[in-house]
């Protein structure tokens, strides 16, 4: 299998993009680390890996406070060694279709240091136990908002435009400790955040949730591709990733 015998950490493993991704990484071999505040969603995905009989474990953590950071990366270290491959897919989408003259400093504070932050902070930690791997890769999820075009929330659109920004400036900097860094940019994907803003749009418009979600993409669509660029097969992709 394309990743037997591989160490990933998934974040944001509780469902969508990243819970998909993990449960994909781990059909095609990997011992998968599953990591979401969400405990029941992480027991959820780490469930239906067992089930498939793969291999996973779950750890509940704030990927915007510093010390479960550290925590779980000193506990996953001392368990395994080292880690292959990171896929950091844990953000929240909140403040849709608020106006900038109005958006709240708190909504702002909070996106910002979940999903930037948060890259951060799993960046900082994780980097020690992929370049012990020898060839380890980071992957962060980013988004085609802020990126390509615009958000139904400023303050998203904005976090993932710098979860972008930061996902360069690492591939740069870590190039010489042999770890690949790529910023993904999935695009409309039906996931649990995408849905509730779909909700709101929908009841804004008038018009049905189900015609407002037509064309999204599927989480697991996206999960195909990040399990693929984890792998000694993509050793020569770089840079940016967009999908639909």
């Amino acid at each position: 299998m394309r990743l037997g015998d591989k160490k990933i950490v998934v974040t944001g493993g509780a469902s969508g993009i990243g819970g998909a991704t993990a449960i994909c990484c781990a059909r095609e071999g990997a011992q998968v680390a599953v990591v979401d505040l969400d405990r029941e969603g992480v027991e959820d995905t780490v469930r239906v890996i067992e089930e498939a009989g793969g291999s996973a474990q779950g750890f509940g953590v704030d990927v915007q406070e510093e010390s479960q950071v550290r925590s779980l990366f000193e506990e996953i270290g001392g368990a395994l060694g080292h880690v292959d491959s990171v896929i950091h897919a844990a953000g929240i989408l909140e403040g849709a279709l608020v106006p900038v003259d109005v958006f709240e400093e708190f909504t702002w504070d909070r996106v910002i240091d979940i999903n930037l932050k948060g890259s951060f902070l799993v960046s900082k930690y994780s980097v020690p136990l992929l370049e012990k791997a020898g060839q380890g890769v980071l992957v962060l999820i980013a988004s085609g908002a802020g990126v390509k075009g615009g958000s139904s929330s400023v303050a998203y659109g904005s976090s993932k435009g710098g979860v972008h920004g930061l996902s360069l400036v690492l591939a740069a900097q870590l190039a010489d400790r042999n770890i690949r860094v790529h910023g993904v940019c999935p695009g409309g994907i039906e996931t649990p955040l995408k849905m509730r803003v779909v909700q709101k749009q929908a009841d804004a418009s008038g018009r049905s949730v189900d015609q407002m979600a037509a064309g999204l993409g599927d989480p697991k669509g996206v999960g195909q591709i990040l399990s693929f660029l984890v792998s000694d097969e993509a050793d020569y992709v770089r840079g940016t990733i967009f999908t639909r």
